[in-house]
């Protein structure tokens, strides 16, 4: 009981815990339809768009979360727009503005001389340096994406499992693909302190991931990630408090290895049910 009430006891632990748990609601809610519409790579991408603008924001002196936002918003722009207006296919304009956009980012990162350790500090997550604002703003982005998933419920389900009836039931599939976007931008803003751009795909795919192997209904896999993505968070603050390791990476390992656990276990079950289904249909009946 000590490792656990001993880890836990420092404020900057307590600040690490709320906020890397704020940000596992944001990245669980958007990451299930992410999850569920196969946009993976769209996410991954865009994680890593947001570099040049929290580049830009350490260097100039204004606030990380609005640079990645805007960031953000440009790139789901663009990705639309080079879709929209070439036969290039979605996947590959991802791809190009992917590399475009990390490039950049390392190339404004190479010119910042002195805000280099801040600078990696946000891109590789600082989940122990989490300060009373940060959760504040954590917060602020949260609510707002808890908010539009709930109103735009509906138009995101159409748009997930029957992009045609959206369309004939009235809604606008490319309203709600950009709605989609702006709170995975959201999303990502509410959680890069926590544990960094680089690393946020860890919590924004992994539990929705694992959530759809053990349940099936989208609000129950939206439960069900969250509560996947809070023991990634717990389990990776106490690996990193007692043996020193990163806070943000090990709780994006701890993501990824409960999606293994869960889908081994499954298979492991499933052959154990398997193979007494085939020793009781060998047993002799018994008269």
């Amino acid at each position: 009981m000590s490792f656990l009430i001993d880890a836990f006891e420092p404020a900057f632990m307590q600040r690490a815990l709320i906020g890397g748990l704020i940000a596992v609601i944001a990245t669980s809610l958007v990451g299930t339809w992410i999850v569920l519409r196969g946009l993976a790579f769209l996410g991954d991408a865009l994680a890593h768009g947001v570099i040049p603008g929290v580049a830009l924001a350490v260097l100039w002196g204004f606030s990380p979360a609005l640079g990645a936002f805007i960031a953000a918003l440009v790139m789901s722009g663009l990705v639309s727009t080079v879709a929209n207006l070439t036969t290039v296919r979605e996947d590959t304009a991802i791809g190009l503005l992917f590399v475009g956009m990390l490039a950049l980012g390392v190339v404004i990162i190479s010119k910042a001389g002195s805000f280099k350790t801040n600078v990696t500090a946000v891109l590789f997550g600082d989940s122990l340096g989490i300060t009373s604002t940060d959760i504040r703003n954590q917060l602020i982005y949260t609510s707002i994406v808890i908010i539009f998933t709930v109103i735009l419920y509906r138009p995101f389900l159409a748009l997930t499992f029957n992009e045609m009836k959206a369309q004939t039931l009235g809604m606008s599939p490319k309203l709600s693909q950009a709605a989609l976007l702006t709170l995975l931008s959201l999303s990502i803003v509410a959680s890069f302190q926590a544990i960094g751009t680089l690393l946020v795909f860890g919590l924004l795919v992994a539990p929705p991931a694992t959530a759809t192997l053990l349940v099936k209904k989208v609000p129950l896999v939206m439960l069900v990630s969250i509560i996947v993505g809070f023991i990634a968070v717990v389990v990776g603050l106490l690996i990193s408090f007692h043996y020193g390791t990163s806070g943000g990476a090990t709780m994006a390992v701890i993501s990824v290895l409960e999606f293994f656990v869960v889908m081994i276990s499954q298979s492991v079950f499933r052959r154990f049910q398997k193979n007494n289904s085939s020793s009781s249909a060998k047993l002799p009946l018994l008269v």
